[in-house]
């Protein structure tokens, strides 16, 4: 029996992405780029949110489609729409997928919805504690912890008939219209390439975001070595990004909700170093090769931090880290265990180095 993304009656396939998260969609990105140039012919739906729209479009040519998902029970990224299933599993049936996988992660939900996308095989991640259904069990890979997030995509389909090949490497294209909007972005705010510093304060959990005064510390740490800094975020965070602003003695560029996707991609290689939660832009930072430094509080290194000389990480040093909590129920001593002199200290290392090569 043929693997099923060696068998050639394999020809429409559905992944089950979930996800809200740009990183999660850009570590996604080297395993799907690999799908396609093994099997240039397959039709690729990638179902997730309708708003993650913008991050799938830059995927290019690796996924056909984005499929809505309505959101269901046990997913937790956003609030079910019950009268969005009907029209979602009548899309599922029109394109008759000759396989669904779930590609969400270690939650057994994800494994229900593959299951209702009604394709001829099914399988996937088989979530910690979850037992495949009898006859199904090559079809899915027991959720690998402990490897990296874009190492565990291409791991599932290798095991799913791929051909080996070399680490996963992120990439992300900078379009001549990106390029355009940072070239005013500069020009507005009086930067040069690689001569500013990019802080990014937030994040979607609160507990994945070290506190305001402490990048604040940073930025004024790197100012004080003559880069410019820059403070960046969601449109959502520009309450986060102007208390950091008004924290910080020397003066900071608010950028926060002022570039689009393409733009802050293009601003995050032109910069020096960014120093960032573990978040999207992180991720980012690594697709475009930039310099980054990042802080890790309740979040894996091992499964989230992107490696190499380009990139520090500084993780919480505390019994109680890594943990799953997006809220800290008790005194985020996770924050306080990251001290400012060492980021500040890992991002001037690296911004001493140089322009970063383009």
């Amino acid at each position: 029996m043929h693997p099923p993304l060696a068998d050639p009656a394999v020809r429409r396939v559905a992944l089950v992405r979930l996800r809200v998260g740009l990183g999660d969609l850009l570590c996604s990105q080297p395993a799907l780029q690999r799908l396609r140039e093994a099997r240039p012919e397959l039709a690729v739906s990638l179902i997730t949110w309708p708003e993650m729209a913008p991050v799938v479009d830059r995927l290019g040519d690796a996924v056909d489609e984005l499929l809505p998902f309505p959101g269901a029970a046990g997913i937790p990224e956003r609030t079910p729409d019950p009268a969005g299933w009907a029209p979602f599993l009548a899309a599922c049936a029109e394109r008759e997928f000759d396989l669904a996988l779930q590609v969400y992660g270690d939650r057994p939900a994800a494994n229900e919805v593959a299951a209702a996308v009604g394709a001829r095989l099914t399988g996937g991640f088989a979530p910690t504690g979850w037992r495949p259904p009898a006859g199904t069990e090559h079809l899915h890979l027991r959720y690998p912890v402990r490897l990296h997030e874009a190492e565990r995509h291409v791991r599932l389909l290798e095991h799913l008939g791929l051909p080996p090949s070399g680490p996963p490497v992120l990439s992300f294209p900078i379009r001549p219209d990106d390029e355009a909007e940072h070239a005013a972005t500069l020009a507005a705010a009086g930067l040069a390439p690689g001569r500013y510093a990019v802080l990014h304060p937030g994040a979607s959990a609160p507990t994945r975001r070290w506190p305001v005064q402490r990048y604040a510390a940073v930025g004024d740490a790197l100012a004080a070595e003559g880069l410019a800094v820059v403070v960046t975020g969601t449109a959502g965070e520009r309450d986060t990004g102007a208390r950091l602003v008004a924290a910080m003695r020397a003066p900071a560029v608010d950028l926060t909700g002022s570039t689009g996707l393409g733009g802050l991609a293009a601003l995050l290689r032109d910069c020096a170093v960014l120093v960032g939660n573990d978040t999207g832009s992180a991720h980012l930072a690594a697709a475009v090769g930039a310099r980054s430094v990042t802080v890790f509080l309740p979040g894996d290194p091992v499964r989230w931090a992107h490696r190499g000389e380009r990139h520090r990480v500084h993780a919480a040093d505390v019994p109680c880290a890594p943990c799953p909590h997006l809220a800290c129920p008790i005194e985020f001593r996770c924050a306080e265990s990251v001290r400012p002199e060492d980021v500040a200290a890992s991002a001037r290392a690296l911004a001493a180095v140089g322009p970063v090569a383009r």
